[in-house]
């Protein structure tokens, strides 16, 4: 069997790389903080994460692939090239919905992974098999090399982003993921000949080098420009002078100069509601309601601005969308993600506690409760 002479345009090698590095940060990135968010949020989130993770490999796929020269003319299959980037994006979402609706230990996040790195192979396989008059001839030793490769590192990209939900771990995520695409796409093409085939199968309509060009292309501008756009949230921080120092714990009565009064609606009349008589505020829409331990009322303020005014005055944000005053909290329950505050004698429904803000709410409640016994 005469193989063909096979070289690679550097530079498109190198772009490959960063687009896979690109999709990896955008992908991972969406789905923060999705334990703080509604059902149908998180469904979305992890459905843009997919085709961010998804289509990013396939696109760092293809975009080393048009940096592939051969001797002779080739083509590719476009009905087989869409068909591996939709099982790219499929398994990985699949890999996504067990991590986020699932209880996530150590076994669903290996699983996860393991079932990315199927779908990386899946997609890279798939994606050769579309070529057109020339057949990729594949040696056991770079099949069983990517095989290996492609699941141990997903599982590992997995481990350090979905271990701890931290800027850090998913920026160190990021660069192990986008390491564990390229790594299997180049092993699995250093294990690869290529012979002449004569006839092509026609599964579908034709794609030369160029078409493929302007899809991938195309591909990568939307992914560089959700990776801008996602980047803004690791950009854009906290105004210390907006937000109290973490731990911080009000004392028994709120600050009323720092606060003074809360502008509310009631029966169409507008009602100034003092801070300390606040159990809570939850966000509705651009605004919020506030509850007291007789009324819910609607203010004006959207949860930013209430976060601004509310939390260096001693109230605590468990929750993106929930402020409680901790002065009116009877008891904190925790379960293994999340938890919840509990009012003293009130028939409201308790505060929410997200899994990232738990240390912080259980640290400060067990601090005031310690600071009144002192007192």
């Amino acid at each position: 069997m005469d193989f063909l002479n096979v070289s690679n345009s550097g530079f498109l090698i190198a772009m490959s790389c960063v687009v896979a590095l690109a999709a990896s940060f955008t992908g991972l990135s969406l789905t923060r903080d999705l334990a703080e968010k509604t059902e149908f949020q998180k469904k979305v989130a992890i459905s843009l994460a997919s085709i961010a993770l998804g289509g990013g490999i396939w696109a760092m796929h293809f975009v080393a692939m048009l940096g592939l020269q051969l001797p002779i003319l080739f083509y590719y299959d476009g009905a087989i090239t869409l068909v591996s980037a939709l099982l790219a994006i499929l398994i990985v979402g699949a890999a996504l919905m067990i991590l986020h609706f699932t209880e996530r230990t150590r076994t669903i996040i290996v699983l996860a992974g393991g079932i990315v790195g199927v779908g990386v192979l899946v997609m890279h396989y798939v994606g050769m098999a579309g070529l057109e008059l020339c057949r990729a001839v594949y040696t056991t030793h770079g099949v069983v090399l990517s095989s290996l490769s492609a699941i141990g590192l997903c599982i590992l990209a997995f481990w350090i982003a979905y271990e701890r939900r931290t800027n850090r771990n998913i920026i160190l995520g990021t660069l192990f993921f986008a390491f564990a695409v390229c790594a299997v796409h180049f092993l699995a093409m250093a294990g690869t000949n290529f012979v002449a085939e004569p006839s092509s199968s026609e599964f579908g309509p034709s794609m030369s080098n160029e078409t493929l060009a302007l899809g991938v292309i195309f591909f990568s501008f939307v992914i560089f420009g959700a990776c801008l756009w996602v980047s803004v949230t690791y950009l854009v921080g906290e105004d210390p002078q907006d937000v109290a120092p973490e731990g911080r714990v009000a004392s028994p009565d709120l600050d009323a100069a720092a606060v003074q009064r809360i502008p509310c609606e009631r029966d169409g009349h507008k009602v100034f509601i003092d801070a300390g008589d606040v159990l809570f505020v939850r966000a509705d829409g651009h605004y919020t309601q506030v509850y007291t331990s007789k009324d819910r009322l609607f203010c004006v303020w959207p949860i930013t601005e209430a976060t601004k005014r509310l939390v260096p005055a001693g109230f605590l944000q468990s929750h993106r969308s929930y402020l409680v005053n901790p002065s009116h909290v009877a008891r904190f329950e925790r379960s293994k993600y999340n938890g919840r505050c509990v009012f003293a004698g009130s028939d409201l429904p308790p505060a929410p506690v997200s899994r990232s803000k738990l240390k912080t709410i259980q640290d400060a409640l067990s601090a005031r409760v310690g600071a009144v016994r002192a007192s």
